[in-house]
């Protein structure tokens, strides 16, 4: 199994066309385990290469309320106040860590993309 790093865009797509040859390969088989093998090679480059940042907090929740059909007034219970969230969803006013444990608990929202920094109207002036 002559298998190595992938190192170049040229690489990679040798590495898919190989895939692409062993796709129908049986589990446990030689060339099954090859198959799993050269995923793997394609996935870590392409996260290196090509790794997706995480949504801003506020595009997050927008994008989960637009998604799900949902109303700034849907938030007042992980928000608070409708003029919280407007202020939220505004930028005037940063999420704190209870919206943030409520947004992540009620609606499922990940944490880690709520947690991170973002700029507020404050942050601009």
């Amino acid at each position: 199994m002559d298998i190595k790093p992938i190192k170049t865009e040229t690489d990679c797509q040798a590495t898919l066309e190989e895939i692409e040859k062993l796709f129908a390969a049986a589990p446990d088989t030689p060339e099954g385990d090859r198959l799993e093998v050269l995923v793997t090679l394609v996935e870590a480059y392409e996260e290196k290469h090509y790794s997706i940042p995480k949504p801003d907090p506020i595009e997050a929740v927008l994008y989960h309320m637009e998604s799900r059909g949902l109303t700034r007034r849907d938030l007042q219970p992980y928000i608070g106040s409708r003029a919280r969230v407007s202020e939220v969803l505004n930028r005037k006013r940063p999420l704190t860590m209870e919206m943030i444990r409520n947004l992540h608990k009620g609606l499922g929202i990940p944490a880690e993309i709520l947690i991170q920094p973002y700029h507020t109207v404050k942050d601009a002036a």
